[in-house]
């Protein structure tokens, strides 16, 4: 299995950004002075597209995150944690759920406990239960030989977050590791994402995802770059605040204190009288910022199979889509006014307002509209050179697995992915806002969806 080491400065660094900073610097400049400003056509579309730099704040701000770290004072109290590690498993590919175990037990930091629930896997089409015998039995066999605690329950399908409350209530661990049943650790994820608990403020710590089967096809590979903007951008942006708002379920570390406080609560959420199950991390998120700094550690990486499939992948992102617009709306509930959580979704969907308008402005107005053509030139230049500045993120990781060469494959992708993003996945997160109330108990997986490669004998 790969691994993966995180590099603060970005491989190429911030300096590697600068020609793209020239770029959408000199663009931006012509496109509010040679037609924009021109004559004062229309001032205030200017006006709108300088705001909508503004609201990529998080752009310049992700740079400034830096991994935590401990003192060898902090030390002995990092190590007396115990840890478990709830794994939840739902139709997921036997080879992929052999890979995650192992990784779980192979890690640098041992763990105290591996608690697996399997949620009621059934075979789609035949209905026949899927049990996993191969792979409960390793997993109990290599965990007695390491002394680790291990314990595997299948119960009843009710979704994810019965499956992590049936054993999580009553587990007197110290912190709490949820970790996806498709996903693979790097042998220093948990030493790794147990080191921002030296700070007694924090009470979540989400760790570094990255696509596992990223060669698969085009699918996988536009899918790593279009994961760089949300888990080393934003993600990492609110991290330098404290106040990261949705941990990936794939890897995040809680306190566990803070998890058992919401036994009872968490797994009964409802949304328009509908039992909410989808976007189970972000809840948990929540409830960690409610009561202290919730931080992303980049050095604890983790490798998760993504859709190869586009159906597959439809499906995934209409549920986070969904999952996400219900969240928003509970942080512009709950969350108070002078809090991250609250302005998040405000700037977002200000960003998605101004997106719709600006060339609805465009076609409306005499004066730009024989300008189209200029506007949409300066209009890609742009685009092109604010991707590739914030896919110069992808240089962040070092992956054993990943050439140079095959870097920058990806990073001259950026491009096409900003245009799946803006033609594709901007629309369907639309359609996603306007039915968000379709939520189930897993969302995907009446099968298996995603398989890895099987195992070299």
């Amino acid at each position: 299995m790969p691994g993966a080491t995180y590099v603060p400065v970005g491989g190429p660094g911030a300096l590697g950004g600068l020609p793209f900073v020239a770029v959408v610097c000199w663009a931006t400049w012509h496109l509010l002075t040679v037609t924009v400003w021109r004559d004062s056509a229309d001032p205030g579309l200017g006006f709108v597209w300088l705001v909508s730099f503004l609201l990529l704040w998080w752009l310049p701000v992700c740079w400034l995150e830096r991994p935590a770290g401990i003192t060898e004072a902090q030390r002995p109290g990092i190590d007396r944690l115990r840890v478990t590690v709830q794994i939840p498993v739902y139709n997921e590919d036997p080879h992929a759920l052999r890979a995650c175990l192992e990784s779980v037990l192979a890690q640098s930091r041992r763990v105290q406990r591996v608690r697996v629930v399997d949620d009621g896997s059934a075979d789609g089409e035949t209905g026949e239960p899927l049990l996993y015998a191969a792979e409960r039995a390793h997993l109990l066999a290599q965990a007695g030989r390491l002394g680790i605690e291990a314990t595997w329950d299948r119960t009843e399908n009710r979704g994810k977050r019965w499956a992590q409350m049936h054993v999580l209530a009553d587990d007197d661990a110290d912190v709490f590791v949820t970790l996806d049943s498709d996903s693979v650790l790097d042998e220093r994820a948990v030493a790794e994402g147990l080191k921002p608990f030296a700070d007694p403020r924090v009470k979540s710590v989400a760790g570094l995802v990255v696509p596992l089967n990223m060669k698969t096809n085009i699918l996988t590979r536009l899918t790593t770059v279009l994961y760089v903007p949300f888990t080393r951008g934003l993600r990492s942006a609110q991290s330098v605040l404290g106040s990261v708002l949705i941990n990936s379920g794939t890897l995040a570390f809680y306190r566990a204190d803070v998890v058992r406080r919401h036994a009872g609560v968490y797994e009964r959420e409802t949304f328009r009288g509908v039992p909410m199950q989808m976007n189970d991390d972000s809840m948990l998120t929540m409830y960690a910022r409610m009561e202290g700094r919730t931080v992303h550690q980049p050095s604890a990486v983790c490798f998760t199979l993504v859709p190869d499939r586009t159906r597959h992948y439809f499906r995934q992102q209409l549920r986070w889509m969904r999952g996400t617009t219900v969240r928003h709306l509970w942080w512009l509930r709950h969350m108070p006014m002078s809090s991250l959580a609250f302005w998040m979704p405000v700037v977002e969907y200000a960003h998605l307002i101004l997106a719709l308008l600006v060339p609805v402005a465009v076609l409306t107005s005499p004066e730009l509209r024989q300008q189209t053509g200029s506007l949409a030139q300066y209009a890609v230049v742009i685009g092109c050179a604010m991707n590739y500045l914030i896919s110069l993120r992808l240089f962040a990781i070092r992956r054993t697995d990943e050439t140079l060469g095959h870097q920058l494959l990806m990073f001259l992708l950026s491009p096409l992915a900003g245009l799946w993003r803006l033609t594709v996945l901007r629309p369907l997160y639309l359609y996603a806002m306007a039915t968000c109330w379709q939520v189930g108990t897993w969302g995907t997986r009446d099968r298996v969806e995603v398989r890895a490669p099987a195992p070299a004998r």
